[in-house]
């Protein structure tokens, strides 16, 4: 009599939910979960601003200042910046051994809406620059030190800052609880529409926070490619061209005078091919309908800045039917440097497949190419569309109650995008049922927020002393 586990090739089941879970909670023997709340940084801690210059290195000189500028604005754009300093403060913490394909920039700000393919308006994570496969504590202690240190910037009390953060850590592990209750389907599919989370916090909201959220969304639908061609371009001897508006965006005949017009049209029409060639054969069909008409530099985010950043008109149609692709540069993940990790073949793959992990739905356009720039110089890119229904909290002005929700909601979001990953059912069997995680991660955040403000002075400092350049409100 034949089983099916005499068929070649069959696959042993994996052990029980229940054992799985069971393991989770061994884990807790040599990993105690109050042990999240630990911050002990010896007195061979790398020098945060040291760190700063060598990222530097790599980037455009002339960017620098500007990346420099915008992260000295106040202690949460430090802090937003300042990514590479944190990785190397969480490798000394403690970690369970589960690994997921994490953020490593999981703050605040990198959380948000889009559009998804289908037309509807979602909340996810919004920035991959520095996936990686990693420990999964990273990512949640990053997003709850970046909700304490942007509530001192709003002026929060102690208690505010901690419900708040209490509240994060609570939305990651009820949602990791009830992902490891389901299916593989069911878990790989759950997302987080945006109007129905919307109607779900709406009666927990003041009429202030309420207008602002539903504002935020209609802000996002708003922002399309018809929207960019408005604000980005002009009609130039009949043909569009995007602006200069130096030194967030320079066009490419701008920023290259005296380059060989032909050459460079080349060497761009080649990106766009190499790109082309890694999307998926429907949407290269569909990409195959665009030409390419023009491209310039822009300067994007904070921790961004100084990375070699394109946007490239498409025509489809007609002059109405743009499309507009954002290429950014794709180096080392801040994250790799502190883990036992190869290299990868390539960063903007790395960051592409790391983004269709996470994300519940990825843009339609995610593509990668690699690059030999006009300096002789190989270089790696991930590409997307420059807008698409994108849309972001105000930190400026949401109150403490709005803070606190959107933490929930982000860590909660954060634990399904480390669901399609890791060992869920092992996670949620570690994070209990009770706060005693929750606990630990609000001493954390914390204890973070003081040694962030304790580098950003030293970052101030630096300025000052004219050991780093900075060009504020650029």
């Amino acid at each position: 009599m034949t089983t099916t586990l005499d068929v070649p090739g069959f696959r042993p089941p994996d052990p029980s939910p229940q054992a799985l879970a069971e393991a989770g909670k061994n884990l807790r023997r040599d990993v105690p979960r109050s042990s999240h709340a630990e911050l002990s940084l010896g007195p061979d801690r790398p020098d945060p601003v040291a760190l700063l210059e060598e990222q530097a290195a790599t980037r455009v000189p002339e960017l620098v200042p500007v990346r420099h500028g915008r992260m000295m604005e106040s202690e949460f754009t430090f802090y937003r910046g300042a990514a590479i300093v944190m990785a190397a403060d969480l490798a000394a913490t403690p970690r369970t051994g589960l690994s997921a394909q994490i953020c490593g920039d999981a703050h605040l700000s990198n959380f948000g809406l889009f559009g998804s393919p289908e037309r509807r308006l979602v909340f996810d994570l919004n920035d991959f620059d520095e996936t990686y496969p990693g420990p999964w504590e990273w990512d949640v202690k990053r997003l709850a030190a970046s909700i304490t240190v942007a509530g001192r910037d709003r002026g929060f009390t102690l208690q505010q800052r901690r419900e708040a953060v209490l509240l994060t850590a609570k939305g990651y592990r009820d949602e990791m609880r009830t992902l490891a209750g389901r299916g593989h389907l069911e878990a790989w599919y759950r997302h987080v529409d945006a109007d129905e989370a919307l109607r779900q916090v709406a009666p927990q909201l003041k009429g202030s926070n309420r207008k602002q959220v539903q504002q935020m969304l209609a802000k996002a639908r708003s922002h399309d490619s018809l929207q960019a061609l408005g604000k980005l371009t002009r009609t130039v001897d009949g043909q569009l061209r995007i602006v200069s508006n130096p030194p967030v965006v320079v066009a490419v005949e701008d920023l290259l005078p005296d380059a060989d017009a032909q050459q460079v049209g080349q060497s761009l029409q080649a990106v766009a091919d190499a790109y082309r060639d890694s999307l998926p054969a429907d949407v290269r069909n569909l990409f195959g309908r665009y030409r390419l008409v023009h491209v310039a530099h822009k300067v994007v985010g904070v921790g961004s800045v100084g990375t070699r950043a394109w946007i490239a008109l498409f025509i489809g149609r007609d002059g109405l039917d743009p499309l507009f692709i954002q290429a950014k540069e794709a180096q080392m993940s801040v994250i790799q440097r502190f883990l036992p990790t190869d290299d990868p073949a390539n960063n903007g793959e790395r960051v592409v497949l790391g983004q269709r992990l996470m994300q519940a739905v990825s843009d339609l356009f995610l593509g990668w190419a690699r690059t030999t720039g006009l300096d002789g110089q190989e270089r790696d890119f991930y590409l997307r569309q420059l807008r698409d229904w994108k849309g972001s909290l105000d930190l400026n002005v949401v109150e403490p109650v709005g803070l606190a929700l959107y933490g929930r909601l982000c860590g909660a979001t954060l634990a399904r995008a480390h669901a399609r990953s890791a060992d869920r059912m092992t996670l949620a069997g570690y994070l209990g049922n009770s706060d005693t995680f929750d606990r630990a991660i609000a001493d954390f955040a914390e204890a973070y927020a003081d040694q962030n403000a304790r580098d950003y002075a030293a970052f101030r400092a630096a300025i000052d002393q004219g050991r780093l350049a900075a060009e504020p409100g650029v």
